[in-house]
């Protein structure tokens, strides 16, 4: 059986190594992953508009305006900053000017937006307004697709334009910054021309055909597909089992998808739609807290069973590893154990989360608890993760205890057996001693 994993591996390997370092790939992924903080922070203004309370909704009513613009001015325009990160981090993979491109790649996202015209007369807050406005909303969660798409082209523009020297150069001794500005000219005319004309003369919506286009893969990864859940943690863990990160070479293709679906909710949820209304049930948040309690694979039940065991090593390595299970990091027990390329325990590692998946789900589709609609940090500990993001239903918090210890269920006989070769092994090395 190692043999066979080995092999498949070694087959696996060049695949996966092509995905994860496609620098495409890459950029779209680390710009993701650098408005974590704002989506984190903006989640928790979700969660103080919507504390379960009596009276509390009656107490913040006259502030709910106030308290609701950080919701919209970090999760709310998550497209906009989305393009900075996506296209700095491309730009700096060419060597290119990373802030230039930033702002290259807000540019085309920016220009792929109608202004509103509001005539004189509506009043906001008391106040009289009139003129042009961009609306916030294709900037949000719903132009997250097509934020990409400009972000890499404009990038790509940029690139194309400076290695072929059309540019406005600079006499020696002129600042950096001032040359990189003047060398940036060109680019951002060829940007606005390429995005405003099409748009805006032609009606030709990039967004909305990048959103229609990818709607039923959408649909299939982090809407109500079961099928599409199930395998979306198959793949995952089947990665880590070959020792190769599975959240880095699927999250350039999931986490779009993810983060879409989750602000989605939330500004659903936020609009005032109950947590069992919301469409998406296969949010990150939903594998993070049910299906990978400890982190991939669900590994904290097999940290527990480890602290049990009567091998000293497997012993040792559960006493090491369950406060970074407890917060969902579970390296030490992949590379520890190790999970990787071993049979005993990969075939429990891709069972758990699929198991729990499918348990959860239809806990959530009997409308038993509610969608996800908040967005914490990944190391909060799971039950207080399922409470907070289920709008704090307990009914969340005691499934995540039945996922724990049917978790367990399943790791016992695999424990069992690997704790059984473990100490053989241990006691051939201590007669050899």
């Amino acid at each position: 059986m190692e043999k066979v994993l080995e092999r498949f591996a070694e087959k696996m390997m060049p695949v996966a190594n092509a995905i994860g370092s496609q620098r495409h790939m890459q950029a779209v992924r680390n710009g993701l992953i650098s408005i974590l903080p704002l989506t984190i922070v903006g989640s928790f203004f979700v969660i103080l508009l919507n504390i379960p309370i009596n009276g509390y909704a009656e107490l913040i009513a006259p502030y709910k305006d106030a308290l609701d613009i950080p919701f919209r001015f970090t999760v709310g325009i998550m497209s906009l900053y989305s393009a900075f990160t996506i296209g700095s981090f491309l730009g700096k993979s060419y060597k290119l000017d990373d802030v230039t491109s930033g702002f290259l790649a807000m540019l085309a996202t920016i220009l792929m937006i109608v202004p509103v015209n509001i005539k004189e007369g509506v009043t906001t807050a008391g106040t009289t307004v009139s003129g042009r406005y961009i609306p916030i909303a294709p900037l949000s969660s719903q132009g997250l697709f097509g934020a990409i798409v400009a972000s890499l082209i404009a990038v790509e523009i940029y690139r194309f334009v400076k290695e072929k020297k059309i540019e406005i150069k600079m006499p020696d001794g002129v600042p950096p910054v001032v040359a990189s500005s003047f060398a940036a000219l060109f680019p951002t005319l060829i940007i606005i021309i390429l995005f405003w004309i099409p748009r805006h003369f032609f009606g030709f919506d990039l967004n909305g055909i990048i959103s229609f286009a990818i709607s039923p893969l959408k649909v299939f990864l982090t809407g109500n597909n079961l099928i599409g859940g199930v395998l979306t943690q198959f793949f995952i863990c089947l990665f880590w089992i070959f020792g190769i990160h599975g959240h880095a070479v699927l999250g350039p293709i999931i986490r779009p998808f993810w983060d879409q679906a989750i602000i989605q909710n939330m500004e659903l949820f936020q609009a005032g739609i109950s947590a069992y209304q919301l469409p998406n049930i296969f949010t990150e948040q939903f594998f993070q807290w049910y299906a990978q309690m400890g982190g991939t694979g669900g590994t904290l039940a097999l940290v527990v069973l480890f602290m049990t065991s009567k091998s000293q090593y497997l012993k040792q390595l559960g006493k090491l590893s369950i406060l970074p299970g407890i917060f969902n990091i579970n390296e030490p027990m992949i590379f520890g154990a190790p999970i990787v390329m071993n049979p005993l325990l990969a075939v429990p590692f891709m069972l758990v989360p699929v198991v729990n998946t499918i348990i959860v789900y239809i806990f959530t589709a009997l409308n038993i608890i509610p969608r996800m609609m908040v967005k914490p940090p990944f190391t909060v500990p799971a039950p207080l993760g399922a409470l907070i993001t289920t709008n704090w239903n307990w009914m969340a918090c005691v499934l995540v205890f039945i996922c724990f210890f049917v978790s367990l269920a399943i790791y016992y006989p695999f424990f069992k057996l690997f704790e059984k070769r473990t100490l053989d092994n241990e006691n051939v090395q201590s007669v050899g001693e």
